[in-house]
């Protein structure tokens, strides 16, 4: 893998926005968005927030939460309302203080994949839903990836493993509810033309193989339990004990009520 410092992402980024407008990028971002309605579309809440390479792809418009915010790495004149300016790696919000969050290709174009993945958990509720999408690489695309001699579009991005991702949401106290592959389509323009027939829609439909172009997970941030508050001790709640060596202290506890006894 190349050093991430030598990467630039953000050029990378717009690059494959723009390559969404093509007819296979097209294909990929509706079998995305009609995955996401289909899974996410009896979720309710406040705060639902998308964070991705653009703010031009919105996913997950059929859920009903109260406020919809997204994010866009740059800024640009008359952003629109709802559309905040930052780095996934450095939300501008409060812990807590979402519902849901929407991963869109994130992890593969950042610079610290895995600060994405710890913002998103930070900012994420206690039994809030993540909702991660990434290139797979064990894929044809992940096969076009390796051999392609330029990095626009989708072949600049990382293609971070599935198991790589679920196991940094294990490590952040995330319990997996659905984890797979979708989408197909040979990586090539002509195949985003044409129908994928019933067998490709059976395939998409239910993760038949993991080998699809891309996956989604989703995943619920578990609730920690919270350490019951341990009461001071009084001196009336000290047993006086016999003999001259200190056997316990007591916190909090005057240093008269910590004289030993005499014999």
């Amino acid at each position: 893998m190349k050093n991430a410092q030598m990467v630039d992402y953000s050029s990378r980024s717009e690059s494959f926005e723009n390559w969404f407008q093509t007819p296979l990028g097209r294909r990929l971002l509706a079998d995305q968005r009609a995955f996401l309605e289909q899974r996410l579309k009896r979720l309710t809440g406040a705060r639902q927030l998308q964070v991705g390479v653009s703010h031009r792809l919105p996913l997950a418009n059929g859920t009903d939460f109260s406020q919809k915010i997204m994010t866009t790495p740059s800024c640009f004149a008359n952003i629109p309302e709802g559309v905040v300016v930052c780095d996934a790696d450095e939300l501008p919000f409060p812990g807590d203080s979402m519902d849901l969050v929407v991963l869109h290709h994130t992890a593969d174009f950042s610079p610290d994949p895995h600060q994405v993945l710890r913002e998103a958990a930070r900012v994420l509720r206690g039994d809030g839903m993540i909702a991660l999408i990434g290139f797979n690489p064990v894929s044809f695309w992940g096969v076009r990836r390796l051999i392609s001699r330029h990095n626009g579009g989708p072949w600049g991005g990382r293609f971070l493993s599935r198991g790589r991702m679920e196991d940094w949401l294990h490590l952040l106290d995330f319990q997996i509810e659905t984890s797979l592959t979708r989408f197909y389509r040979l990586p090539l323009q002509r195949s985003g033309r044409k129908g994928t027939g019933a067998l490709g829609e059976r395939m998409s439909a239910y993760g038949f193989l993991p080998v699809g172009a891309y996956y989604c997970i989703l995943a619920k941030k578990r609730v920690c339990a919270r350490i019951p508050r341990r009461h001071v001790w009084r001196q009336s709640s000290v047993l006086g004990l016999s003999g001259k060596r200190t056997v316990g202290a007591a916190r909090a506890c005057p240093p008269q009520s910590c004289e030993h006894p005499e014999d």
